[in-house]
């Protein structure tokens, strides 16, 4: 197994698929890796050899996106700020229920049971 940036990458899978099971890295990024890097799409993780792996990592870790825990520290971050100035959306995903203007008379019954405990 393939580690980067502590994600395991599967070796059967393209490089393509494989990138976007890292925490921040989606469809578009992906591409963006693999072509300034200068891999194929379809190239398979296990093809990748020792050096292209510590290649695609130093590039991920000097790209300016936020992956994995820096992510998800911002996004905490954030919820919290909206909470702490009470927010609309602050208050309203404290509470479970929709943030954006949702119908909750009729929909929305299972958020209002499953609050989200953040």
């Amino acid at each position: 197994m393939v580690y980067i940036l502590d994600t395991e990458l599967v070796k059967r899978t393209s490089i393509y698929f494989a990138l976007q099971k890292i925490f921040g890295i989606g469809k578009k990024n992906s591409t963006f890796f693999s072509k300034k890097l200068g891999f194929s799409i379809n190239l398979k993780v296990k093809q990748l050899s020792n050096e292209q792996i510590f290649e695609l990592l130093n590039y991920i870790e000097k790209s300016k996106f936020l992956i994995n825990d820096k992510l998800k520290k911002y996004q905490s971050f954030v919820f919290k700020k909206l909470i702490l100035i009470k927010a609309y959306r602050g208050l309203r995903r404290l509470k479970g229920l929709p943030v954006r203007g949702q119908r909750t008379h009729t929909n929305s019954k299972t958020s209002k049971i499953y609050k989200i405990k953040h």
